[in-house]
């Protein structure tokens, strides 16, 4: 196995719990204020982050075609005073989607052997920066789950590896 099939793997097995996170969420925990960030915005900002950090850098980055400047960061969301709408259940779904699909090609194009992440503001080689990626992912990934445990009594199933449920 090379090293840019298992992090395929395993960008697609996070994905796949993140995809069930987003299926699970009870239609009044995905908009509630009961959290300091809604359960759809941390959603957004995991997914727009793994994208983001699949490129090789910053001005390799185009964002999803429904990007709205300012939602991908949580600590906005902590402070802000204007009412937001939110993304849509069936928005998160295909974002989710659409970062599954393309996962393949994006780590086939990474160059992991590269001294720098491709980020000034990530200060290390970009294969220590995948890493990093997949535990902002799986950690927010973990932190829906937990909700979801609390409120609906459910959490999200464990998705070992591509080929491992």
């Amino acid at each position: 196995m090379t090293l840019q099939t298992a992090l395929k793997s395993q960008y697609h097995a996070a994905l796949a719990m993140l995809q069930d996170a987003i299926e699970a969420c009870p239609a009044d925990l995905w908009v509630s204020d009961r959290y300091a960030n809604q359960f759809w915005r941390v959603v957004y900002h995991t997914l727009y982050y793994t994208d983001l950090y699949l490129q090789p850098s910053e001005s390799a980055f185009t964002p999803w075609e429904h990007h709205r400047p300012g939602l991908h960061r949580l600590e906005a969301a902590a402070g802000a005073t204007d009412p937001v709408v939110p993304y849509s259940r069936e928005d998160l779904r295909g974002y989710c989607r659409r970062c599954g699909d393309r996962v393949d090609a994006l780590v086939d194009r990474l160059d992991l052997s590269a001294p720098d992440s491709g980020f000034s503001w990530y200060s290390m080689p970009k294969l220590e920066h995948q890493f990093v990626n997949l535990r902002h992912l799986q950690h927010h990934t973990g932190q829906l789950a937990d909700r979801l445990r609390q409120v609906a009594g459910r959490g999200v199933d464990w998705v070992g590896g591509r080929s491992a449920r």
